[in-house]
């Protein structure tokens, strides 16, 4: 009697097991996570055009605001980007037998970024008819400067940027922002031009 009513449970015991290992499967596939979706606005330009040694083009979207940083030289400012929490650190040099100094210290804050980065990629800029000459860097990854860029004439103007969100780095919620700005940093360069300045 005993005999039956183990061999009773265990089989109830195997039928509902496989019930159960069978009724709860599902076909689960991760999602993706998600990220909230963000408006840009038009591309519109204004022009900069002071008594600083340089001029261009930036959208109407950003502000300039002069580097009232502790280290803040002449001439150096940030283009603040309010609505996406960012800013552009833009510092100014003149050249003075230094441009071998000035491309390296600018290369060596680029790739100072390798350990986060997944790729740099280089873009070459060269405006022989506005004496414009520089290198625009986009850092891929979650690296904490997604964009930096050099300009100058080789012989007195040397002008660089780098970009920062008031964020964690993270490249998958960024990109859309990062490469909006980053076309309005080519537009930048593109209209760049040099002035002469009394020191």
């Amino acid at each position: 009697m005993n005999y039956k009513l183990a061999l009773t449970t265990i089989l109830f015991s195997i039928c509902l097991m496989t019930f159960l290992s069978v009724g709860c499967q599902r076909n689960y596939t991760p999602k993706p996570r998600g990220y909230f979706r963000i408006s840009l606005p038009d591309k519109e330009y204004q022009s900069f055009d002071t008594t600083y040694p340089y001029q261009f083009d930036y959208p109407t979207y950003s502000k300039i605001v002069a580097d009232s940083s502790g280290n803040a030289e002449a001439y150096w400012i940030n283009l603040e980007f309010p609505q996406f929490d960012g800013k552009l650190h833009m510092s100014y040099k003149t050249i003075n037998n230094n441009l071998y100094e000035l491309l390296e210290d600018n290369r060596s804050l680029a790739y100072k970024h390798t350990i986060k980065a997944d790729a740099i990629n280089e873009k070459l800029f060269f405006d022989e008819t506005k004496n414009v000459f520089g290198i625009l860097y986009s850092i891929e990854g979650d690296a904490a400067s997604a964009v930096q860029f050099f300009a100058t004439d080789s012989t007195r103007h040397f002008l660089r940027g780098s970009l920062y969100f008031n964020a964690i780095p993270n490249k998958d919620s960024l990109a859309p922002v990062i490469k909006f700005v980053r076309e309005d940093i080519m537009h930048l360069m593109e209209s760049l031009e040099w002035k002469a300045v009394n020191n």
